[in-house]
């Protein structure tokens, strides 16, 4: 019986873990991975940070406030499934957008500065859409760029999990794959599963599904930190907005094959409501088949030019 249970041990995973630890509470930290991708795919980002009105923005001389920035994520989001409806879709996720405009207009800087994250002095101007304040994107720059990037995000999170290891506090338990959420008297109690065997793959490479055992955890608290779809193909097709026409047969997946959407199901099953699965962000890019770059750089083998982004229409054109 532990006083908590976080399944999933990307970046989501450390920051609950460490918040329910300072709430004094035993945690156990699973993941069916090996302890090599303890921080997810954070531990590979650029590392930057939504603020608003920050230092970093105000020693550049970036008006940004509090009103401009929810301006801006009401015309990115595009809220209209239900916001009065307690039933809605969008109902919950404008509440969670305001609050969380709230925290990168307050406590969010300070709070990250005091574990030890720095930022580099120059904001970054992501996700623009058309540059304006009434419409898509951000109207002014707000990607805070970490000093050491993704690894110096997921640090101090680390950092305070390790501590709490090591204190008793927590337990890793890495290569246990949660495969049910259980419920006892309709109350969610704890996280049932499978034991993988050890693996040593490296962070981000793909690990072994062999069973060697199984698990169940009791616990007042489940906390469920995984959700990424990006790997699994076939759920991505199956959520693919209507807007798009027909999902493509081929996709090229920039993601470690654990990406999989499994505990988003498993979730559902328990009970938990997944809401707007059709609003992915999704890269749409075209690729040339294998056969046809293989055309192209026969015909252009010598020329010394260099191919690197076409329509396959267009890369046939350049063949006649």
């Amino acid at each position: 019986m532990a006083g908590g249970v976080v399944a999933g041990a990307a970046l989501a995973g450390p920051v609950a873990t460490a918040e329910l630890t300072a709430a004094g509470r035993k945690v156990v930290l699973l993941d069916q991975e090996p302890e090599s991708n303890l921080g997810g795919q954070a531990f590979w980002s650029f590392g930057g940070l939504f603020l608003i009105d920050s230092d970093e923005q105000r020693l550049m001389g970036i008006k940004d406030s509090r009103e401009l920035a929810w301006q801006d994520w009401l015309g990115t989001a595009g809220f209209d499934r239900g916001v009065d409806d307690p039933g809605g879709q969008d109902y919950w996720a404008h509440k969670w957008a305001e609050a969380y405009v709230d925290f990168a207009e307050g406590e969010k800087r300070s709070w990250l500065h005091g574990l030890g994250i720095r930022w580099f002095p120059i904001v970054g101007w992501a996700e623009r859409g058309g540059g304006l304040a009434d419409g898509h994107g951000n109207s002014v720059p707000r990607f805070h760029v970490t000093s050491g990037t993704g690894p110096a995000v997921v640090e101090p999170f680390e950092k305070q999990v390790r501590a709490a290891v090591a204190g008793g506090k927590v337990t890793f338990e890495f290569r246990h794959r949660a495969d049910e959420i259980v419920r006892t008297g309709g109350v969610v109690t704890g996280v049932r599963g499978a034991v993988l065997e050890p693996s040593t793959a490296a962070r981000g490479k793909a690990s072994s599904r062999t069973v060697v055992g199984d698990f169940e955890l009791r616990a007042p608290v489940v906390i469920v930190t995984s959700g990424g779809i990006g790997a699994n193909h076939d759920l991505v097709r199956q959520h693919w907005p209507a807007p798009l026409g027909t999902p493509p047969k081929f996709m090229v997946t920039g993601v470690p094959a654990y990406v999989d959407g499994r505990m988003l199901g498993i979730t559902e099953a328990a009970g938990g409501r997944i809401v707007n699965p059709d609003r992915m962000w999704r890269r749409i890019r075209a690729m040339a088949p294998a056969t046809v770059r293989a055309e192209i750089a026969a015909e252009l083998s010598g020329t010394g030019i260099l191919l690197l982004h076409t329509r396959d229409s267009d890369v046939r054109s350049l063949l006649k």
